[in-house]
């Protein structure tokens, strides 16, 4: 699951890094996947709707079997 994961974020990422901003995998366990918010989107107040709407959605739609996604932002 995480290299499916990876593969998801390496897809966003270039996004996510046009607003100055990165995500990393920390880690998936039991169906949770925990990840990293850094750079300008850790203080965006729009970034709970990006991670929460746009990487959520994608994570679940092409990962089968995430039953959470937990946000850290640095």
């Amino acid at each position: 699951m995480s290299r499916k994961v990876e593969a998801v974020l390496a897809k966003v990422r270039p996004y996510i890094q046009m607003h100055r901003g990165d995500v990393f995998l920390l880690a998936v366990e039991k169906g949770a996947v925990t990840l990293k918010v850094t750079g300008a989107c850790a203080n965006c107040s729009l970034a709970e709707l990006t991670y929460n709407k746009m990487v959520a959605g994608i994570l679940r739609q092409e990962v089968p079997g995430i039953k959470k996604i937990n946000l850290e932002f640095e």
